[in-house]
């Protein structure tokens, strides 16, 4: 393999790897995910917003208590078309900015096969007020200088080369708390209760809507004129046209579920995750400086050794 295809394959590598753990952050089974939800009997514009000025105070509520717990413990599942389905496990934190650590266990579709190729399927993953690292195998050190870790720096990320692949990944990292399935349902215009069910042998209300990325419900919503700006900017580039969200709420008014299924021009994604232990101690230690690589460094640089076997 020459060097150059070496950088190649590496860019690819590191560039899914990036973009498939902030997917983590808040997604977990490989489940397709609920169907979406109708809204109540009567169906029109009136029974609609009726339904939704009901959930509504609920739903402000849940936002405000789960950004208020601070962090909690996660299991997700996320299915991408066949660019992959991964799992992920671990705490985040997300007062003050995000902080935790996930491990990440990549189970189909072609970025498991790369990963494969690295030598291994799973992936510990730091975030830090800064940056996120990644750790990847014993195989992609050998072509790295012996350093395990990739540093992406939020600024970094935010601008690298301009392309599709990196765009927006600044704005994604720091915005993948738990309270966001909850602002999307905010501005779902059919946001509704769905019923009860039952999360881990507790009863629980289930809310229900589809977001629609060209026309926000922001009426009644309580967000801010900069969350709403946000919410918008991150469905832009994140390429959703249409987002289905579900969420399932315990009696502390705490998300302990999420389910959402979005639409782009590239495929759908499916994400379900649980949130559990809010207001568990979250405490992340920064990767050795001497095992890490800056991820502008390897790619911008050209950082990875030749291998012509």
């Amino acid at each position: 393999m020459t060097g150059t295809t070496v950088r190649r394959w590496a860019l690819s590598v590191v560039a899914s790897a990036a973009l498939a753990a902030t997917a983590a952050c808040t997604a977990t089974t490989t489940a397709a995910g609920p169907s979406p939800q109708p809204t109540p009997a009567g169906g029109g514009t009136a029974s609609r917003d009726a339904a939704r000025a009901a959930a509504l105070p609920a739903l402000r509520a849940v936002e405000r208590a789960t950004v208020s717990a601070g962090s909690a413990r996660v299991e997700s599942a996320t299915r991408l078309g066949t660019m992959m389905s991964m799992n992920a496990k671990g705490v985040l934190a997300w007062k003050g900015g995000l902080t935790g650590a996930l491990t990440i266990e990549y189970t189909g579709g072609t970025m498991a096969d790369t990963m494969r190729s690295l030598g291994s399927t799973t992936m510990p993953a730091r975030y830090l007020d800064d940056a996120y690292y990644a750790r990847m195998s014993d195989t992609f050190a050998a072509k790295a200088g012996g350093r395990h870790w990739i540093r992406y720096g939020y600024d970094d990320l935010g601008g690298a080369g301009g392309t599709g692949a990196y765009l927006g990944l600044q704005d994604q990292m720091r915005d993948t708390t738990p309270d966001q399935p909850v602002k999307l349902l905010l501005t779902a215009s059919d946001a509704h209760r769905a019923g009860t069910d039952t999360v881990g042998g507790r009863s629980v209300t289930r809310y229900s809507g589809t977001v629609d990325a060209a026309r926000l419900a922001t009426a009644g919503s309580g967000l801010s004129g900069g969350q709403i700006a946000e919410l918008r900017k991150l469905l832009t580039q994140a390429g959703v046209t249409t987002e289905t969200v579900d969420i399932w709420v315990d009696a502390d008014g705490l998300l302990v579920k999420k389910a959402e299924r979005s639409r782009t021009a590239g495929g759908t994604t499916t994400q379900t995750a649980y949130y559990t232990d809010y207001g568990v101690r979250v405490s992340v230690e920064r990767p050795p400086a001497a095992d890490t690589r800056d991820f502008e460094d390897l790619i911008g640089k050209q950082g990875l050794t030749d291998d012509d076997s």
